[in-house]
């Protein structure tokens, strides 16, 4: 066996150990982002802000998490990746607790940055250790079932602080010392259980029929941006995010201030998204394994989920709007994303992936930068949150259309 291919060789079912710990860091991390959500109104009252300030505190966060994505993916293709992932969730349970404790709004945004921070190290490094380690016809279910723990982790973080602050009448910030317990515990599983550069059965039984004549070679993160398809992935990625984040962000107060809900209702409600999204994201990415294809995939998923995100801000009827906010939920980013991830794997240099999914999530995630506080403005000046999710929904029709001209499928065998 090449040097290029040395490592530590794994059992055939230690991918589904794999999923099942990437499944649980993703619920830990939407939840560290989501419980702030429904209870905004509330912090926004203690500190005397607007929607304006609200939405910056949501934007702060994601910029410093957007910002650490190419970093974090280079650091950890050369230093190792599970080192990465677990002192980056040390960190976040740190500065979560640290949020609940904050005095003032600036104290507040400081260590919502700081968490930002820390999730910044996951994505890369994670995507990278699983795609190693997930077989090639599993791929795409794979991080479908990881991708799911982001739809339990967002209804999670809505149910808790909207039962404990909403209902139980607690000070917003228990649900932010709540969390900060499990994340710290799963850093320290992640550092001892995961395995780098691992080589999986398939992996010895290819490399034997290759005689080892693969090679790695050093890629530039401007190659990575050249390449079309990638391109095409950040951009459509960059959309889908920015829709998902203006509805994480904003549907709790939207549903409070501009459709009457209150109490554990506004979580409960605002979890349908998440909770539709688990088996629209199962069915599709099994889809996509089935028939190798991103785009017929895409052309499905994203007209539907912009004809969503526009409903949810013009119909007054409830029944309606539950079975629109289910729809979405069945058809947006969550159930999307693993499509993409796969088309980016399938794209990327494989000396890279760890810096092409960090790029792919950097350029993604700066949509949940501008979307909340773009729409926190937006609500300010016109004095509704309705124009904020009609511009989502204009943004995925221009992804839409850059990815159709820009995208190339590729055969998965190649």
């Amino acid at each position: 066996m090449n040097d290029a291919k040395q490592g530590v060789k794994v059992s055939k079912n230690y991918w589904m150990k794999v999923v099942l710990l990437f499944f649980i860091g993703w619920i830990l991390i939407y939840a560290t982002r989501t419980i702030f959500n429904p209870i905004m109104g509330v912090v926004g009252d203690e500190f005397g802000l607007s929607n304006t300030q609200l939405g910056l505190a949501n934007s702060v966060f994601f910029l410093t998490y957007a910002i650490l994505q190419i970093p974090s993916g280079m650091i950890g293709d050369k230093i190792g990746r599970k080192i990465v992932i677990a002192v980056g969730f040390i960190a976040l349970a740190a500065m979560t607790y640290f949020s609940g404790i904050a005095t003032t709004f600036v104290m507040f945004l400081i260590f919502r940055a700081l968490a930002g921070v820390s999730q910044g190290a996951y994505y890369g490094p994670q995507y990278a250790l699983s795609t190693e380690a997930i077989p090639d016809s599993k791929r795409t279910v794979g991080n479908a079932i990881i991708n799911s723990g982001m739809a339990f982790g967002t209804s999670g973080g809505y149910l808790l602080s909207s039962k404990l602050v909403l209902d139980n009448g607690e000070h917003w910030s228990l649900p932010f010392t709540v969390m900060a317990i499990p994340t710290v515990i799963m850093g320290i599983i992640f550092y001892f259980v995961l395995k780098e550069k691992v080589i999986r059965p398939e992996d010895v039984e290819k490399d034997e029929q290759t005689n080892g004549t693969e090679s790695e070679n050093k890629i530039s993160l401007g190659q990575i941006f050249k390449n079309r398809n990638l391109l095409a992935a950040f951009i459509l990625c960059f959309v889908s995010i920015y829709a998902n984040f203006v509805i994480i962000t904003w549907l709790p107060e939207f549903l409070i201030s501009e459709r009457g809900f209150a109490g554990s209702s506004v979580g409960f409600i605002s979890s349908l998204v998440p909770w539709a999204s688990i088996p629209g994201a199962l069915i599709f990415a099994w889809v996509n394994d089935k028939i190798g294809k991103a785009k017929p995939l895409v052309y499905t998923l994203v007209p539907i989920a912009l004809l969503s995100v526009f409903a949810i801000a013009f119909v007054t009827n409830r029944p309606l709007l539950l079975a629109v906010l289910v729809i979405y939920g069945l058809t947006g980013k969550l159930a999307l994303d693993p499509i993409l991830i796969t088309f980016v794997t399938k794209n990327a240099p494989r000396g890279a992936l760890g810096t092409s999914l960090s790029a792919y999530n950097f350029i993604g995630m700066s949509g949940s930068i501008l979307a909340p506080y773009i729409t926190g403005a937006l609500s300010d000046s016109l004095g509704s949150m309705q124009i904020g999710f009609y511009l989502a929904s204009v943004l995925l029709v221009a992804g839409l259309i850059v990815f159709s001209f820009m995208a190339k499928d590729k055969p998965i065998s190649e």
